[in-house]
This record gives structure tokens, sequence and C-alpha cells, in this order.
């Protein structure tokens, strides 16, 4: 959490500092003057104006975080612009007669965010092949997480994504964590829980920490996670909370608690040494976890794959760079597949968004893993 924290005020503090910078750049133009009538104070709140207003309009619209998110990239796009026109000027020799640098800026930031929200909005299918030493034949796994219902889809958009995912005729679904958030209404909750009951394959799922409505204390959805465990299991999910199930003859499904319930937001969670207790490891063994932060326990315990979400991939440029240098993550991945000891780790950037509608350091995704035996 401190982490997070951490990211949160450094990109409220860098908000605040791009737009006093904003203003800067805008008083430049000459509209800012000539609005004011030569008044070089009112030219200033002309500026200001221009800056805070679109600002707001983005706030209401989409919330405080992408608007904080559209100044950044704006900010950082100007004086990238203001930079290289610099140069050109001196390799020019005059100056120039209208300000460029502005528009370029204003054309750079709306292209490249308009490039994050595409890939925040549409559905990407990721391919990955995992090799196994064990007898156990071929399983074909589709993953999807934090879908957050309502955020870039309702429940008509999810449909239409596991019409895709049902398309690639896996043997099994599997759902690692918020399917819904704090803001999802219920009929959206409602209609996506009977679209999953249309599927003709076991679906299994576990909570994420967003699925039971625990971080808002004024949460107004109109359902609790029991609710939405009843209505997954009335269309045939099968819902795990710290629990094995067979999948057939050669596999295991572990389905683990999520991480938030050791955070006092719940019950509790068994350990990876508790669950696994007993276990036979002649067959292959899958984990589902929500938040891939326990990466350590789950290779010590011998599992053969954990499959998590949680992280929607980094996110931005460069938060998904931050993350990885300075370890904001810990040690366990924020995106992509990789191998500690005999576990292999893989982690969605999930199949929507929560509070920040722009993927610019990763693309939405649904998963397909072709796990192939000896």
């Amino acid at each position: 959490m401190i982490p997070r924290l951490l990211i949160l005020i450094g990109l409220v503090l860098a908000g605040c500092a791009a737009l006093f910078y904003l203003v800067s750049r805008v008083h430049r133009f000459r509209f800012s003057l000539a609005l004011a009538r030569g008044r070089r104070g009112w030219s200033w709140v002309i500026s200001a104006l221009a800056v805070l207003l679109p600002s707001a309009a983005i706030w209401l619209a989409w919330g405080y975080m992408n608007a904080i998110i559209c100044l950044l990239h704006l900010a950082l796009f100007w004086l990238l612009s203001d930079a290289l026109f610099a140069l050109l000027k001196r390799l020019h020799g005059k100056p120039w007669r209208r300000y460029y640098a502005g528009l370029t800026a204003l054309l750079l930031t709306a292209a490249y965010l308009s490039a994050g929200w595409v890939q925040a909005h549409h559905v990407w299918q990721t391919n990955y092949i995992i090799h196994t030493d064990k007898p156990v034949g071929t399983l074909r796994v589709a993953l999807l997480a934090d879908s957050h219902m309502g955020t870039t889809f309702h429940a008509d958009g999810f449909a239409r994504e596991l019409d895709r995912i049902a398309a690639q005729k896996p043997d099994l679904l599997v759902i690692a964590g918020d399917f819904v958030d704090e803001d999802t209404e219920k009929e959206d909750m409602l209609a996506a829980c009977r679209a999953l009951g249309q599927l003709d394959m076991p679906v299994y799922y576990v909570f994420g920490n967003h699925d039971k409505g625990l971080y808002d204390s004024k949460c107004t959805r109109g359902f609790t996670g029991d609710d939405l465990a009843a209505e997954l299991t009335a269309n045939g999910v099968h819902v795990l909370e710290d629990e094995i199930v067979p999948i057939g003859d050669a596999f295991w499904l572990i389905g683990r608690q999520d991480a938030s319930e050791e955070l006092g937001l719940g019950g509790g969670r068994a350990s990876m040494a508790e669950l696994t207790r007993g276990l036979d490891t002649a067959r292959y063994s899958i984990v589902l976890d929500h938040q891939p932060h326990d990466y350590d326990a789950e290779a010590a315990s011998g599992v053969d794959l954990v499959l998590s979400g949680h992280t929607h991939g980094g996110q931005l440029i460069p938060l998904v760079q931050l993350i990885r240098w300075f370890h904001l993550h810990g040690d366990d991945a924020v995106y992509g597949q990789e191998r500690r000891g005999d576990t292999d780790f893989l982690v969605t950037s999930g199949i929507s968004d929560w509070a920040i509608l722009f993927k610019t350091g990763c693309r939405s995704e649904y998963v397909i893993i072709e796990i192939q035996g000896t």
C-alpha cells in the first residue's frame, strides 16, 4: 500500500507543477493578451482559465486521476517541444513568427493519449505456450482479470469478449479477480454473470481486492461480495476461496483468497504451505491468485504455474519502468511471464481498466495459455 500511496502523492504534486508550467506556456500565445486588451494581469487570468477549464471538464467526465494524467502528458510534450524548437531556432538563425512549440505539444499529446485510449479500450489476445516434463497431456486455459465491469465496457461488451475467448476453444476459463469494483452497477454485475453462464466450458473465479467493495465505506453499488459469489455460482461459475479442485485426471487448480484479506479487509487466507500440504505432485498444479505478491512462498510450495492480474501491466510509461527499477512492487512481476525454480509465473495486464482510462505502457488483453506435457 505504501508504494501506491507514494505514487499517488507524487502524481498529485507533479500535476500541480504541470498546471503552473502549462499556464506559463499558454500565456505565450497571443490570444490571451489580445482578449485581455493588453492588460497583462488579465492575460494571466485568461491563460489560467484556458488550462483549468478543460482540466475541470476532464475531471468531471473521467475523474481527477485522468485529469492529472492529461496534464502531465501535455506538460511533458510541451517541455520537449520547447526544447526542440529552441534547438531549431539556433540552427535556423531566426526567431519563429508564431509559437509553434505549443501547437506541436497539443497535437503530440492528443495523438499519444488517443493511442493510450485505444490500448485501454480495445482488447487483444495474448498467447503463451508453457512446457512441462510431467506426462499430463495438453490443457488450453483462457485467463482474464480486472474487468472492473462498467469502466471500459459494460456487460454487453464483456459478453462480446467472451465470444472471442470461446472461439479459441479453451478447455476452461479462469478469472483472476476484480471482476467488478466499487462503482459497478448491480444490473451490470447480474448481466455479466449471466454471460458467463452461457459459456460451454467450466469457469473458475477468485476474488480480487475490489470485488467485495471494501475500499469504499459508502459503497452504493447495491450488492456485496457474498451477493456476487452467489450470482456467479447460480450461473455455473466455480468460486474458489482457498480451495483446490481437480481438472481432469492430470491437473489441480488452486484458487486463493486475495492478499487484501490479510490486511484487515477480510477473514485472512491460507498460506501456500497450508494449501498444498499433501498435494499429489504428479499432477500439474495451477494457482489462481489475483495479486502477484507471494512468489517466494508459491515457488517454495512446488506448484507449477501461478496466474495473476491486479497490476494492469504497470499501466503507463514511465510507471512500468519506475516500478521495475525501484522494486515498488517488491521482487514480484508487474507483467508477463517469468520462471523461478520449477514454477512459472504469468501476470496479465487485464481485460479492462479502473481509475486510469489510458494504457501507454501496455494494452488490455485476455490470455490463452497452452500447457504442453511430455
